[in-house]
């Protein structure tokens, strides 16, 4: 069955709050077993927030356009009486790191939904402009932390988004938590490479995720793992597949944590193409949960130097284990292999454990790894944060750095320096720290 918005009352222009006749079909096609409640093109749906519900295929057709309110009040309350107010710390979003992944509101929304997909050729735009901040002109701080996701889907059982185009995200674009068998295909997300936390995909204790084939631009971590405080009743995120797609960061294009108070097991990243990235990719653990058995493989990463609000200075390849704060103990990482890699940037690879926790089983195989001066930005060493302190490490930069690391091979490496990072340039390999390191 379908169930077309514009016969529930949809006015489609662009203007209407939309959300009650969206909310009536969706609630109708549920209720009476399933089908596609269809946004038809050619029109712009105001709304403010929907439920998504079982058995519903969410369907936009090309040239139909989702736009969120420009009324806060519009918005489904999900946390804090359903109040909106600054986060509690007062910190810049470069600043805080600690946030429990619970919003105060959501755009789309559901809760313990089976069997639901997200589809079309057309577009959902969440309106990022209502919560800017202060602009550097390189990052814009938004008005208040944390600020509204495009789609928080939590307890979700076969869930697909395919083919939407996602525009216009302040926060976490698509936060998925504790869902299980997630299909994410073919889909364009297209955010502010500006505007802080403007992350693309975030899988929350998710298992069973496939990431496949979709091109990703945004200001905050393009694919990003975590293991959010909030959520520890779901447990690992595990079973994940990235493969075929084509990201841009401002930060990380592929990042594990910093949420991290589960473990991240069973990752397979192949055949992925970043560019324009602040990092390619970055393991953080600063939380209880550990990182084994993942595997990169197959990827071209190109890095470059964005302003200081950034975490990273452009590394391709950045592993960091430590803890978040006293009393809070980073996991482990363990079993951790890349091969078949190409970077070209303006760093070189970055391993940093900690005095009683070293990275420890990691493997390079087949890595091309080139260093140009490309930006315009200093390059004056590495970028250690979220930590206590500033998280410079000020030095002249190396091929492949590691500190605090043990039982690391290299085999097939490849480094070339070109003359323009030649001032910046400290030497090949730097080891402090270490042991059975082998090349």
């Amino acid at each position: 069955m379908i169930y077309n918005v514009l016969e529930f009352g949809a006015k489609g222009d662009g203007v209407t709050n939309d959300a009650k006749a969206i909310q009536k079909a969706i609630d109708t096609c549920t209720g009476e077993g399933g089908g596609r409640v269809l946004l038809p093109g050619g029109h712009t749906y105001n709304s403010g927030s929907i439920l998504l519900k079982s058995n519903v295929d969410f369907h936009l057709e090309m040239g139909a356009v989702l736009k969120a309110s420009d009324d806060l009040n519009d918005y489904y309350p999900l946390a804090n009486g359903g109040k909106i107010v600054a986060h509690e710390s007062g910190l810049p979003s470069f600043l805080n790191s600690e946030y429990n992944g619970r919003p105060f509101h959501a755009f789309l929304y559901g809760f313990d939904q089976k069997n639901v997909a997200i589809t079309g050729l057309g577009t959902i735009d969440a309106n990022e402009k209502i919560f800017y901040g202060t602009n550097s002109g390189f990052h814009i701080e938004g008005t208040y932390y944390p600020r509204i996701p495009l789609m928080l889907l939590e307890k979700f059982e076969h869930l697909t988004i395919q083919d939407v185009t996602l525009i216009n995200c302040a926060f976490w674009t698509v936060h998925l938590v504790g869902c299980n068998d997630v299909l994410i295909q073919g889909i364009r997300l297209l955010n502010n490479l500006q505007m802080a936390n403007s992350d693309g995909i975030d899988p929350d204790h998710c298992t069973n995720v496939r990431i496949i084939g979709c091109h990703i631009e945004c200001g905050d971590d393009a694919i990003v793992l975590k293991n959010s405080g909030d959520y520890n009743q779901y447990g690992p995120c595990e079973n994940i597949v990235i493969s075929n797609c084509t990201l841009i960061s401002t930060s990380a294009a592929i990042k594990f944590g910093t949420e991290g108070e589960c473990s991240f097991r069973n990752v397979l990243v192949d055949n992925c193409t970043i560019s324009r990235s602040n990092r390619g990719i970055s393991l953080q653990i600063r939380d209880g949960g550990n990182v084994e058995n993942a595997v990169f493989s197959n990827i071209t990463i190109e890095t470059r130097r964005f302003s200081h609000e950034w975490w990273g200075r452009a590394e391709p390849i950045c592993i960091t284990v430590q803890d978040r704060k006293p009393g809070v103990k980073a996991g482990k990482v363990r079993n951790v292999r890349f091969q078949n890699i190409t970077c070209k940037g303006e760093n070189g690879i970055f391993i940093r454990g900690s005095e009683d926790n070293y990275v420890e089983d990691v493997s390079f195989e087949n890595i091309h790894l080139t260093l140009e001066k490309t930006s315009r930005w200093e390059i004056e060493g590495y970028d250690i944060r979220p930590c206590q302190g500033d998280g410079a490490i000020h030095t002249k930069i190396s091929g492949i750095y590691a500190d605090y690391a043990r039982d690391i091979s290299f085999e097939h490496v490849k480094i070339n320096v070109e003359e323009s990072m030649q001032p910046f340039y400290k030497e090949d390999v730097t080891l402090l720290n270490t042991e059975e390191i082998t090349f």
